[in-house]
This record gives structure tokens, sequence and C-alpha cells, in this order.
């Protein structure tokens, strides 16, 4: 198994590879970009870069055809899927590290996206998307707006939120099942 087959998926097309790696990359910079702007340590830039190159990556990998057939290939339950949302600890790091991102707020924001993906795995499959669309928005709302974020980080709860309930969760075109 290559490393595209691990972080992208098995049978990821060279542009599928080229478009998520090139992401992972641009957000990865971005997010070191805006925590050394905000007067962030080397361990806060590295730790915010890392998570960046994963969640602005990992939303486009979600995205691809190869990654929804991986994903979502036979055999695969809520269960499968709710572990992979359960194990995006990265607002607790968050809170580790960064100074103002407090562990309310990593409680709330990993709760909300955890409570946001049982619904959304619970509706029929017609309504998964637009469910998911709603819990986003919301969610979207709820964390640029109710919880006290560090600017540089305001960018952390909707991408979060878009890489696991619109990519990760939806299983994408018949073909793609």
């Amino acid at each position: 198994m290559t490393i595209t087959d691990r972080l992208i998926a098995p049978g990821a097309t060279r542009s599928e590879a080229a478009l998520c790696y090139s992401s992972a990359v641009i957000g990865g910079v971005t997010a070191a970009l805006l925590a050394r702007n905000a007067g962030g340590s080397a361990l806060i830039v590295a730790v915010v870069a890392l998570i960046g190159f994963d969640l602005f990556g990992g939303a486009v990998v979600n995205a691809t055809a190869s990654a929804k057939s991986w994903f979502h290939r036979p055999g695969r339950t809520t269960r499968h899927h709710l572990t992979f949302v359960a194990v995006h600890g990265q607002p607790f790091l968050l809170a580790l590290v960064v100074p103002g991102f407090g562990w309310w707020v990593a409680a709330a924001i990993y709760s909300l996206v955890l409570a946001a993906a049982v619904v959304v795995l619970s509706v029929p499959d017609q309504l998964r998307v637009p469910i998911a669309f709603a819990a986003t928005v919301f969610g979207v709302a709820i964390t640029t707006t109710m919880l006290t974020v560090p600017t540089s980080l305001l960018w952390f709860g909707p991408v979060l939120l878009i890489k696991l309930l619109l990519a990760h969760l939806q299983p994408g075109s018949p073909q793609a099942r």
C-alpha cells in the first residue's frame, strides 16, 4: 500500500492525488501563516500547520470518488463512520497548545461535530445530504460567533465540519458506493 493509498484512498487517480496534496499543502501553509502572524511560537505554528494540512487536505480527499468508494465500500457501517469522526481530536490538541483556544471551546466543537454526525447517520439516506448541510451551516454559525476562538483559528470549526459532515459522511453517487 502506497502513501497515496493511505492518505487519500486505494486507486486514487493522479488528478485526485495532485488536487488533494495541493489542498493539504496550501491549507497547511495558510494555517501556519495565520498562526505565525498572530504571534504563535514555533510549536503553535507547527501544530496548526499539521492540523491545517490534515483538515484542508482531508476535506478535499473525502470529496473524491476514490475516497467515497473506499470509505463507503460494502461492509462499512455507521460505527466505522462515527469512529472516523470521533478520532478527530484536533480541538483538544489546539486547546493543549494554543493560548485562547480553551478546553470548553474544544469540547464544544468536538461535541457539536460528533452529535451532528450521529444525526446525519441516523436519518434516511435521502435526507442525509440536506441534514448534513443544515448541521454544517448551523455549526459554522456557532463556531464562528458563539465560541471564543482566536481569530487566526476561525477557519478551524468550519473546515472540520465540512471535512467530516459534508465530505466524509456522504457516500456520493451510486457509482462511488
